[in-house]
């Protein structure tokens, strides 16, 4: 008799952290004040706040450590953290193994705000993956958006 996986389970950082330095903070700082007072001597003082409140945003979320997530592939469905994404709202899955931060799950779903989930995979249960969602789902190469890429570049 031959085991089916029922469910790979794992934990991962929700992001890849960057240490920044403070040049970073100043810089940033810097760049969003004189926007925001360009805007305000320009007579658009409520873009100047929303600057203002998009750099102070931009700040604290760069300092906070990303929390842990649980990821699990199952028989149901994709979990990530607390949402499950049942195999009925997914079209199609890639798994990203030459990826320079690590093997990455790439999957298509049919959500217009979301529709590609990138989920990073321990190398480890790369085949396991595979064979589980293979049988689900069918396999087409998909890539990481170059929005999501360039985010990465700068740490976020």
């Amino acid at each position: 008799m031959v085991d089916v996986v029922q469910s790979i389970t794992w934990e991962a950082p929700e992001h890849a952290h960057v240490e920044r330095g403070a040049n970073w903070f100043w810089i940033v700082g810097i760049i969003g004040v004189a926007s925001a007072a360009a805007a305000i001597i320009l007579g658009d003082t409520l873009f100047g706040v929303v600057i203002l409140l998009g750099t102070v945003t931009v700040i604290l979320f760069a300092q906070r450590e990303p929390k842990i997530l649980p990821f699990a592939v199952t028989t149901r469905g994709i979990r990530m953290g607390s949402e499950l994404f049942p195999y009925s709202t997914l079209e199609s899955f890639h798994i990203d193994d030459e990826n320079p931060g690590g093997p990455q799950l790439i999957v298509r779903s049919n959500r217009i705000l979301l529709p590609l989930l990138i989920l990073p995979i321990p190398e480890e249960y790369l085949d396991e993956i595979d064979d589980l969602l293979g049988s689900r789902l069918p396999e087409e190469h998909l890539e990481e958006p170059l929005s999501h890429k360039l985010l990465e570049l700068f740490g976020f």
